[in-house]
């Protein structure tokens, strides 16, 4: 699963959510991260909001923001609960 993380430098929640992605191993991920920074329109729309995490599916689906404070075992099920389809009917 391809995740992308919206980050600046010197943001502390950002390296630290960073740090745990890196870690979680169930679902397997590959980390994408975006400096703001590098371009005005990505600084426009999340200058206020970072760490902004998407999962790109083909588009990119907002995930939303995990607490600063969970663990790599709860963020890890987090995003299975999040990233998995619900069962057809």
């Amino acid at each position: 699963m391809r995740l992308i993380l919206y980050s600046k430098p010197g943001c502390h929640l950002c390296e630290g959510l960073q740090e745990k992605l890196e870690q979680v191993e169930t679902p397997a991920l590959e980390l994408e991260i975006r400096d703001i920074t590098t371009r005005e329109d990505w600084f426009q729309q999340y200058q206020y909001e970072v760490p902004v995490l998407y999962w790109a599916d083909g588009a990119e689906t907002p995930i939303p923001r995990p607490s600063p404070r969970a663990t790599v075992a709860q963020l890890a099920q987090m995003l299975q609960k999040v990233l998995t389809p619900p069962p057809a009917q």
